[in-house]
């Protein structure tokens, strides 16, 4: 995640046409808006870092990049959905989109994230 974003804010145009996602798909780059979102990667990433040495007592900070990733993964689905994406969308997003979108939301649920972590701290 981190990598990913310094490459969004460092290279813009160049990820764009480089990432494997079919971009394309979803009009020109936007330079700006590339760097605003590699910006906010570089974040959750190093709160996931964080995360990961005091995970019990992080969890709030867990759950708000849980919920970036998951509606990042809603937002692609409805695209495709509706038909702004192609179907092949599915397969394309599904590594860097569907897969931690989902993975993150399952770890937030409470039931989840109790038997992994446990629940000393009341989160």
């Amino acid at each position: 995640m981190i990598v990913n974003g310094i490459w969004m804010v460092a290279r813009a145009v160049e990820w764009f046409f480089h990432i494997p996602a079919d971009m394309l798909a979803t009009g020109e780059p936007n330079g700006h808006l590339i760097r605003d979102v590699g910006f906010a990667y570089i974040v959750f990433g190093f709160a996931l870092s964080w995360c990961a040495f005091q995970f019990q007592s992080r969890r709030p900070v867990f759950l708000m990049v849980a919920f970036f990733m998951v509606a990042h993964a809603l937002g692609h689905a409805s695209e495709i959905l509706i038909g702004l994406l192609p179907a092949s969308h599915w397969w394309i997003d599904f590594p860097l989109v569907f897969f931690p979108g989902l993975m993150l939301g399952v770890l937030a649920v409470p039931r989840v994230w109790e038997s992994l972590v446990g629940d000393s701290d009341g989160g």
